[in-house]
């Protein structure tokens, strides 16, 4: 029987503390994991070794035995695994390999995934004395792979919400999108990832989101900004406009003597806040005034009467 090295197996030092070997456990249990190398025979085999050490070395009472185990261990090859000498009752639970088993006062039950014939004579895990039939073992459960996906949207599917269907790993789901979603925003879908092992919970399903550029509207966090092309008349002796809004059209009022450039500010008709339903961002509008094109020789005559009466 060939000596387990749960520490090389874990790729972590002798004196690795519990939350060290926690998180090395994690990394590599997602790394081997059965979703993750379907068919994959090595990554299984590694997978099984993985949990098998994690079991150990995760339990202080199981380690300190094998750690004191690790120390004889080549005295009892010498040995001739036993004779000689070497007292293998004080790490074996009830004889030779192959008999059977009773469990050593360290809980009874071992969770993992059919571990090796090493790990069952140091630590038991066969029937007898314990009320299980020879070979049966209990197995740990395991959450499922969480998978990830991207959803692009315009940006007034953005801005509305709405229902949305994708399909990930051949499975369509539709799922409700919140007015607001911002670009790069990530949401979880609980439980539409991979399938659990062992009877384990499933895994999740993140999904995130790219926001196309808009022809019209710029999006800055939750204020929106447009473009408004306004006749220079209307400008100089002001008047009644409309702009574009998200929701449509706005009637505004453009006051007397509007510059080229000017911003004004729309509270309230910008981008809706995520989660808060009834709440938005603010709508900045830059004013550009309009030329007017192709004039008549009455308009040119208007515009030269315009230029004397002042001065220029």
């Amino acid at each position: 029987m060939d000596y387990k090295d749960y520490y090389k197996i874990l790729e972590v030092d002798k004196k690795a503390p519990k939350e060290e070997i926690k998180k090395q456990y994690k990394k590599l249990a997602r790394k081997y994991h059965p979703d993750v190398n379907p068919g994959n025979k090595e990554a299984e085999e590694k997978f099984k070794a993985i949990n098998e050490a994690h079991e150990v070395l995760s339990d202080d009472e199981k380690r300190q035995k094998y750690d004191t185990l690790g120390a004889d261990w080549k005295r009892y090859e010498q040995a001739g695994g036993g004779a000689g000498g070497f007292d293998w009752s004080q790490y074996a639970q009830g004889g030779r390999p192959g008999g059977s088993y009773t469990y050593s006062n360290m809980g009874g039950d071992f969770e993992g995934a059919d571990f090796s014939d090493f790990f069952r004579d140091i630590f038991g895990g066969m029937g007898g004395g314990g009320g299980q039939q020879a070979g049966s073992r209990r197995t740990r459960s395991f959450k499922g792979q969480d998978y990830t996906a991207e959803l692009t949207l315009p940006l007034h599917e953005a801005y509305t919400g709405g229902r949305k269907t994708i399909t990930v790993n051949g499975k369509n789901l539709r799922i409700n999108i919140k007015p607001g979603v911002e670009d790069g925003q990530t949401i979880r879908l609980k439980g539409n990832g991979g399938p659990g092992a062992n009877g384990g919970e499933p895994g999740d399903l993140y999904i995130t989101f790219r926001i196309e550029p808009d022809p019209h509207f710029t999006r800055r966090g939750n204020d929106l900004y447009v473009d408004a092309d306004i006749p220079v008349y209307k400008a100089a002796l002001g008047g009644d406009a409309f702009i574009d809004t998200m929701s449509g059209q706005l009637k505004i009022k453009v006051k007397p003597e509007t510059k080229n450039g000017t911003l004004l500010r729309l509270r309230g008709k910008g981008f809706p806040v995520y989660n808060q339903p009834d709440t938005f961002g603010d709508l900045y509008v830059k004013i550009n005034l309009q030329l007017p094109e192709n004039l008549t020789e009455k308009e040119k005559d208007l515009f030269q009467q315009l230029a004397q009466a002042r001065g220029e």
